[in-house]
């Protein structure tokens, strides 16, 4: 099929591979320009994830952890062995979450094996994929040390549990903190801008404007 010469290829690809018994969605982003790519959020079923890499035709050059909760990286640290990749986030305020899924009284019924990250990560790091640069905002509540990845130019974001469509992160888990989550909504995620798209940990996309105006959680902070 000829490709429109007039509509470029984007930067950035995302695919949406929903994964555990919770449908967390992991999301497989990669660098169109070089073909390699990241995982985010492998929690599970990790031969669906390497059937969608394949298909993707993707080198997988890393494995990225919004959070520490067993539904988002569960199996994170038995894939990045695996594949010899390293592994990188949460923020280290998850340790203990994380450090938590040998513990079979809190696997939620899943699969969970603690590990090491490559890198721990703070708010205002990077993360690079291929070519891209995406910036790395700590926004805790939903878990102490949750963090969102977003990348400017492509506007998107994958935010792990903080923000969902109509919806917002559960704060009644050890060390949630409803107030905390509202201020990362409002205070760091709503500046990038209404035009931003997101891939949230469950269920469908949506973007910061719609949300800003609809979500009963966070809407009406929006001036």
């Amino acid at each position: 099929m000829a490709t429109n010469p007039t509509k470029p290829e984007p930067p950035l690809r995302a695919a949406i591979i929903p994964v555990t018994a919770f449908q967390q969605n992991c999301s497989l982003i990669w660098c169109t320009k070089t073909m390699r790519g990241a995982l985010v959020d492998p929690g599970g079923d990790l031969d669906k994830l390497k059937a969608g890499v394949a298909k993707a035709g993707v080198t997988l050059e890393k494995l990225l952890v919004t959070h520490g909760h067993m539904d988002h990286c569960g199996l994170a640290g038995v894939l990045a062995q695996e594949l010899d990749l390293p592994l990188e986030g949460p923020h280290e305020d998850d340790r203990f979450w994380i450090e938590g899924l040998d513990n079979p009284n809190t696997r939620m019924g899943l699969e969970g094996k603690s590990f090491e990250p490559t890198r721990w990560l703070q708010d205002g790091d990077t993360v690079t994929v291929g070519e891209l640069t995406l910036n790395v905002i700590h926004c805790p509540g939903h878990t102490p040390g949750h963090v969102v990845f977003f990348h400017e130019e492509s506007r998107l974001a994958i935010v792990g549990d903080v923000i969902f469509q109509g919806s917002i992160g559960r704060t009644d888990f050890p060390k949630g903190n409803h107030q905390q989550l509202i201020d990362s909504i409002t205070e760091k995620l709503w500046p990038l801008g209404k035009d931003v798209n997101f891939i949230p940990g469950h269920g469908p996309m949506s973007s910061f404007g719609h949300e800003m105006l609809t979500n009963p959680f966070v809407g009406s902070r929006y001036g």
